[in-house]
């Protein structure tokens, strides 16, 4: 052991990845794992995919090596998609990756040096974190919705730990873990910010497909877009994933960004895993010409019901004190305990006693705080779990 890098002592078990084995155990009632309705996948599509590529004149290409960028007509029709959400770009600008956690881990990996400062919300998407800690960077708070520090301290206090600020992350549309969705101005209030400091934005927009309510907020990258006078003179890099629509199996995600970030991110790529599987690439571009957008309709009136199902039964059982975020989108609710409380505490006699899951919000803070939290992900409760899980949680709060 005193041969690994010091790199290797940041590197944790992920509480959420855990919490997923609990999902073995049938009289567990799961708020816990961000994951998509099995049931609501489009298995016969893919199905239909995999036997028409591997039975026509692609099946070579599909079980041959492929370009590091990714498989080109994929990446069209992801650069397609761009441009109907205010992103002019093309294939050059889009980057396939193995899911967008390995954007994560690249990105990391394109601007860390150690001691480096990563911005991120308080709190933040517990993988991100993950991917970001093998290249030992420190943590700074961002707020989005106000109240940063000036430009000036967050530079001086970088520098007194030995690095300088990179860049800026965050999850705008119904975040993981807390639901929350940025607005316009605090979307330009970013910008302002990283221009200000000369950093990167990664927008991690996992989630944004899945609005249920309200008017769809521009990304990131298209206010960067329009401010900088195209993509190629942006700062912001955009990862997308297909996992949370069509198939987190198959791990298909992308980044969408200026062309010499793609460049690096193929040469990573390249020393890496070579290209994500050439099958996968191939089926998910026939799933998704085919399906994509019936899918998200289907997905936005399942999720949409459980949410408010959520909501509805927090509303009838929670005790005084406790709240939660209301989400437009996404999967998840943030729950905060009164102050005192400790979520992880909380589990472990939840478990036991109400045989209810799900994820303290500690996890989720750079700095380990937030112990008073939790998270709740609705997209596998449906009405049995909420009708039972909710009620037993709601005892052993008020107890």
């Amino acid at each position: 052991m005193n041969l690994l890098a010091s790199r290797s002592s940041r590197m944790k078990a992920s509480e959420i990845r855990e919490l997923l084995k609990l999902l073995d155990q049938p009289d567990i009632i799961s708020f816990a794992g961000g994951i998509p309705d099995p049931s609501l996948f489009p298995a016969e599509a893919i199905r239909d995919a995999y036997a028409d590529v591997l039975g026509g004149a692609e099946a070579g290409a599909a079980l041959q090596y492929q370009v590091s960028e990714g498989y080109l007509p994929l990446r069209r029709w992801i650069a397609g998609q761009m441009g109907k959400l205010g992103v002019a770009c093309d294939e050059g600008n889009v980057f396939i990756t193995s899911g967008s956690q390995q954007a994560l881990d690249y990105l990391g990996k394109l601007f860390l040096s150690p001691g480096d400062t990563a911005l991120v919300t308080w709190p933040t998407y517990l993988g991100a974190l993950q991917a970001f800690n093998a290249y030992e960077p420190r943590y700074d708070r961002l707020r989005p919705e106000g109240g940063n520090m000036t430009p000036a301290a967050y530079h001086t206090a970088a520098a007194a730990n030995g690095g300088r600020v990179k860049f800026a992350y965050l999850v705008p549309d119904f975040a993981n873990p807390t639901g929350n969705t940025l607005d316009q101005k605090q979307r330009e209030a970013v910008l302002d910010l990283a221009g200000e400091l000369d950093i990167a934005v990664i927008e991690d927009a996992a989630y944004r497909a899945l609005r249920y309510d309200g008017e769809g907020v521009p990304p990131i990258l298209a206010l960067d877009c329009a401010r900088s006078g195209g993509i190629d003179k942006a700062r912001t890099l955009y990862c997308g994933s297909f996992s949370k629509i069509l198939s987190p199996g198959m791990r298909v995600g992308w980044v969408c960004a200026p062309r010499h970030v793609v460049e690096k991110l193929v040469l990573m790529k390249q020393a890496s895993d070579l290209h994500s599987p050439s099958i996968n690439q191939l089926v998910m571009h026939r799933v998704a010409e085919a399906v994509f957008d019936a899918q998200v309709e289907k997905l936005i009136g399942a999720y949409r019901e459980r949410r408010d199902g959520l909501l509805a039964a927090l509303e009838a059982n929670m005790p005084k004190g406790v709240s939660w975020s209301r989400p437009e989108g996404g999967m998840f609710v943030w729950a905060t305990l009164p102050e005192g409380s400790d979520a992880t505490e909380l589990l472990a006699r939840s478990v036991k006693e109400a045989r209810v899951a799900f994820v303290p919000g500690n996890a989720f803070h750079a700095d380990g705080t937030g112990r008073n939290t939790l998270r709740l992900s609705f997209t596998l409760a449906d009405r049995r779990a909420v009708s039972e899980g909710i009620p037993r949680l709601a005892v052993l709060l008020k107890g």
